[in-house]
């Protein structure tokens, strides 16, 4: 598996994140978190915005926690400026909360989460009206999605065959400007399974063909930018010999799965999809046979194209990790070099 820079922005993340995620899906998300914020300015404002022009703004949410690994983590940010995240307490709680644009910090949890180390509510996408989903744990680890409405009302639910066990449930990721909901479930039997969840509340699941039905295995669909506004997701499955393939959900629910040529075949090797733009465009990385990262964009038509940020290394574990893309197909990410050094990059078409 892949080796990550020790550097203390990857430390947070992954301490906040390591008991979210089933042990496939964390391998399978550890390369991209560590540089999400890097995603979070570029995508969903559709802008590549100049050095000249930034402004960074740091901001702690109240009640977050000072002791290293806790704090406040931002992870999506919509048209208006309002964003969402979530932030761990002096106890290692977590709570969610959203900040408006004149700086505003409203925090909140999901009702039944749990309150102890690890636990808690956790706010990962945020819609055009200011809708949030995001997950819980409760009080015996198991995973519920929830959506905060822009009012404040938070609405939990489960998919039907989602486990009841620890670590298992039901995971919601990303929501769209319908209000449509996708993540992940894992069931009884620690198998992962994609879902959508409609504006209306019902939810239909869906595996990719040729996912494993082992444990850890499975369909996935992660944080973010997977559920594009027509209702299209990527994502990513797992077979039964431990190969990452790319897929893509059609609205009608139709699969299509993908690899990238020169993906590896070996265990948690293949082909990742880690965003889609409301043109359809795919991007995320495939791993080569030697455990190399190289960034990849697939078109609406199929079409598929690779790419390396220059200086990426090409030692096992390093090279290119794009994240999300933009309305434009702009792409940002990051690449570790030769030394395992992160840098952020951003392709423009």
């Amino acid at each position: 598996m892949k080796q990550f820079s020790d550097i203390r922005k990857v430390a947070l993340m992954l301490l906040a994140l390591a008991d979210q995620f089933t042990l496939a899906e964390f391998c399978a998300v550890v390369r991209r978190k560590g540089a999400l914020a890097l995603c979070l300015f570029l995508c969903p404002l559709g802008l590549a915005l100049s050095a000249s022009a930034q402004t960074i703004t740091a901001f702690d949410a109240p009640g977050a926690g000072t002791a290293s690994g806790q704090g406040t983590l931002g992870f999506a940010i919509n048209p208006a400026g309002v964003i969402a995240g979530y932030y761990l307490d002096a106890s290692n709680v977590r709570h969610g909360y959203v900040r408006a644009p004149d700086g505003t910090i409203t925090t909140f949890d999901a009702p039944g989460a749990g309150t102890g180390a690890f636990q808690g509510t956790l706010a990962f996408s945020i819609n055009p009206a200011g809708a949030i989903v995001g997950d819980y744990h409760d009080a015996s680890n198991v995973l519920h999605g929830f959506l905060r409405a822009p009012d404040g009302t938070v609405t939990t639910f489960d998919v039907p065959d989602a486990g009841t066990g620890s670590g298992q449930g039901t995971a919601a990721e990303d929501i769209n400007p319908a209000g449509a909901i996708a993540g992940t479930y894992e069931d009884a039997s620690n198998v992962c399974h994609g879902f959508l969840r409609a504006p209306d509340g019902a939810i239909t699941t869906f595996d990719a063909p040729g996912a494993g039905t082992g444990a850890f295995q499975g369909t996935m669909v992660f944080t973010v930018d997977l559920l594009n506004p027509a209702g299209a997701i990527a994502g990513v499955s797992l077979d039964a010999s431990n190969v990452f393939h790319g897929f893509l959900r059609a609205p009608d629910g139709a699969i299509t799965t993908f690899d990238v040529p020169g993906a590896g075949t070996g265990a948690f090797q293949g082909t990742e999809s880690d965003g889609i733009n409301q043109a359809g465009t795919i991007e995320g990385v495939f791993i080569d046979t030697s455990g190399v990262n190289h960034g990849y964009v697939r078109a609406r038509d199929g079409a598929i194209t690779t790419f390396d940020a220059p200086g990426a290394g090409t030692g096992s574990g390093q090279g290119t990790i794009p994240l999300c893309n933009n309305p434009v197909d702009a792409i940002t990410g990051y690449d570790i070099d030769a030394s395992g050094m992160l840098h952020g990059f951003l392709r423009t078409p």
